[in-house]
C-alpha cells in the first residue's frame, strides 16, 4: 500500500513539474533571432559628373582632368571619414586670369609647368569636409593647410555670412553651394587662388 502512494506521488510530481515548464514557455517565449541587414553601401558623388552638369566650370573640370587631381579628390571623397572641401573657380575667373597681361617673370596658367599646375589645383581643396556654418569656426585657425601640403595655406575670413578665401595674391568669394553633404563640399568661387610658391609676384592687372 506504501509503495502503491509511493509510485502515485511520484507520478504527480512529474506532472506537476511537467505542467510548470510549459506554462514558463507559455509566459517566456523565447525571443525571435533578430535579423541583422548588411550596412548600406555609401554613395559616393562623382566629382567629374557633378562639374560637367552644376554650373560653368568646364575650364576647372579640363584642368582637373588633365592633371588627374579629380582622381584625387575622389578618392579623398570615396575613401576617407574626413572627407574633402573643394573650391572651384568659375570659367569667367580663369578667363581674368588671361587677359592679365603677360610681363617678364609674370607666370599665367599656359606657362606652368604640369607639377607646377597640379599643385595650383590642389591648392583649391581642404582635405576635410566643411559645411558653410562651420567657416566662421574654421577662420580662426588660420592659416588652414591644403591639399597642395603644409607650405600651401588659405586664410579664410566670415563677415556676416559672406565666406572668403584669400590666398597671397587673390581673395575669392564663395558665390554658391554646388554640393555640400558630407564627405564632400563643393563651393564656387569667383576667382582662381594664387599661391606665392607659384606666383612669386603678383600678376598685373
Amino acid at each position: 500500500m506504501v509503495f502503491k502512494r509511493l509510485v502515485f506521488a511520484t507520478a504527480m510530481l512529474a506532472i506537476a513539474l511537467s505542467s510548470a515548464a510549459v506554462a514558463d514557455k507559455t509566459k517566456n517565449p523565447s525571443a525571435p533571432s533578430s535579423t541583422i541587414h548588411p550596412p548600406s553601401p555609401m554613395y559616393h558623388i562623382d566629382l567629374a559628373v557633378l562639374l560637367n552638369v552644376a554650373g560653368p566650370f568646364k575650364t576647372s573640370l579640363n584642368y582637373l582632368q588633365k592633371t588627374d587631381v579629380i582622381e584625387t579628390f575622389q578618392m579623398q571623397a570615396n575613401n576617407t571619414k574626413a572627407g574633402i572641401t573643394i573650391f572651384v573657380p568659375k570659367d569667367s575667373a580663369f578667363a581674368a586670369l588671361k587677359k592679365k597681361k603677360k610681363k617678364k617673370k609674370k607666370r599665367t596658367l599656359g606657362r606652368l609647368s604640369k607639377g607646377q599646375l597640379k599643385s595650383l589645383l590642389l591648392y583649391h581643396a581642404f582635405r576635410k569636409f566643411y559645411s558653410l556654418g562651420e567657416f566662421s569656426k574654421l577662420s580662426r585657425h588660420n592659416p588652414v593647410a591644403t591639399f597642395a601640403g603644409s607650405r600651401y595655406t588659405l586664410n579664410v575670413t566670415d563677415d556676416i555670412g559672406t565666406i572668403r578665401v584669400k590666398s597671397a595674391w587673390s581673395t575669392a568669394k564663395i558665390g554658391s553651394t554646388v554640393y555640400a553633404t558630407a564627405p564632400v563640399a563643393v563651393y564656387e568661387v569667383d576667382k582662381v587662388l594664387l599661391p606665392k610658391q607659384i606666383f612669386r609676384s603678383e600678376p598685373e592687372p
